[in-house]
């Protein structure tokens, strides 16, 4: 099989790792095959792909659609190193508002499934990265949600000191989790 899949302390998370293939003039390895992921319970259709590149520091998070355009991603760190974090956002969950997170990064080639209902964000370690990430809906501008990076009630720990992280002015503006309405949460 060309994959590893690994669930998490939040079980619908699942890290997922490549067989890689490498040798003197570098390395082949799938980054996705639909019936493998289907047989360990990723059934999501994907329709579209994304690609980032951020600056050490860059916090981007935690960001997700609402339902009916809610997104599904896997989620893979192409150059350099992040710290990815997804935060269980259903309300009927026995993890709601927990979270969990992984280090992703051109060395250990690993992806992150982050099924819909949840928020994703992450920190970049390295001087620059970029991810690669695959989305189960297309962007939808009105049914664009987030959740404030540094929730206390959520409680990430980052790994890295965060007194001042790069973020937007939109991120910087997100809600609490507890002030955001149950119509916006799954």
């Amino acid at each position: 099989m060309p994959f590893e899949f690994k669930s998490l302390e939040i079980k619908d998370v699942i890290l997922v790792t490549p067989r890689v293939f490498g040798d003197e003039r570098g390395f082949f390895m799938e980054s996705y095959q639909k019936s493998s992921f289907q047989e360990n319970g990723i059934k999501d259709e994907f329709v579209q792909d994304n690609h980032s590149k951020s600056i050490k520091g860059v916090l981007r998070g935690l960001h997700y659609q609402k339902a009916p355009k809610a997104q599904a991603k896997l989620v893979r760190c192409s150059k350099g190193k992040i710290f990815d974090v997804a935060v269980d956002i259903r309300k009927e969950s026995p993890t709601f508002g927990k979270w969990v997170g992984e280090i992703l990064s051109e060395d250990n080639k690993n992806m992150l499934y982050i099924p819909a209902g949840f928020a994703h964000g992450f920190v970049v370690l390295s001087d620059e990265a970029e991810l690669l990430y695959k989305a189960s809906n297309e962007y939808s501008p009105e049914n664009d949600r987030g959740i404030r990076w540094n929730d206390p009630d959520i409680n990430v720990n980052w790994g890295i000191d965060l007194t001042n992280p790069t973020i937007s002015e939109k991120d910087s503006k997100q809600p609490f989790l507890k002030d955001i309405s149950k119509e916006d949460l799954f």
